[in-house]
C-alpha cells in the first residue's frame, strides 16, 4: 500500500527497521537450517548472563566437593601423613589420608591437638569436617589441607588428647 503524500514511505521505513533490527541482533541467521548455528550462538550467549554462570559455578563447586555438601563425613584412615608447613612458618603439620565410606574419594585431614597422631591408626575409622578456611579452602599455613579429624572410633579426638576418654577398639 502506498502513502498518498510519502510514495515510497512504507518500503523505506521497512528497510531502515531491517537494518536497525540486523545492527542491535546482529546478522542472525534464518531459514530452514539455520537451527544449529542458533543453538550454537545461544549456548555462546548463555555465558554472558550473570545468573546462569551463578547456577553453573554452584553447580561445579558440588560437584568438586567430596563431601556433597554435607557438613561431615564417615571415612578409614588409610596412612599417617606430615605436610611442611607455608612460609613463614617451619613445622611438619601431622594430617592423615582419608577415603571417604559415602564416595570413595581420598582426602587428606588435618589431626588438631598436642599429640593428636598417638590417638589415630591406620583402619581408624574417623570422622572429617572442614577446617573452617574462607571459601571451604585450606586454611592457615597447611597447604592443600581442607579438612579436619573431629571423631576417632566415635570418641572426640579432644577428649582423647586431653585424657577425658579412652578409644574403643574397633
Amino acid at each position: 500500500m502506498r502513502h498518498k503524500k510519502f510514495p515510497g514511505f512504507i518500503p523505506r521505513l521497512r528497510k531502515v527497521l531491517k537494518g536497525v533490527l540486523n545492527a542491535l541482533l546482529g546478522k542472525m541467521p534464518n531459514g530452514m537450517f539455520a537451527a544449529r548455528k542458533l543453538v550454537k550462538i545461544r549456548k555462546k550467549m548463555r555465558l554472558k548472563s550473570r545468573d546462569y554462570v551463578r547456577r553453573l559455578r554452584k553447580k561445579m563447586h558440588k560437584k568438586a566437593d567430596p563431601l556433597e555438601g554435607a557438613p561431615m563425613a564417615r571415612g578409614i584412615v588409610l596412612q599417617k601423613v606430615g605436610v611442611e608447613s607455608r612460609q613463614p612458618n617451619s613445622a611438619i603439620r601431622k594430617c592423615v589420608k582419608v577415603q571417604l565410606i559415602k564416595n570413595g574419594k581420598i582426602v587428606t585431614a588435618f589431626l588438631p591437638g598436642d599429640g593428636a597422631l598417638n590417638y589415630v591408626e591406620e583402619h581408624d575409622e574417623v570422622i572429617i569436617e572442614g577446617i573452617g578456611g574462607p571459601r571451604a579452602r585450606s586454611m592457615g599455613d597447611i597447604p592443600g589441607v581442607r579438612y579436619k579429624v573431629t571423631k576417632v572410633n566415635g570418641v572426640p579426638l579432644k577428649l582423647l588428647v586431653l585424657g577425658k576418654a579412652k578409644k574403643p577398639m574397633r
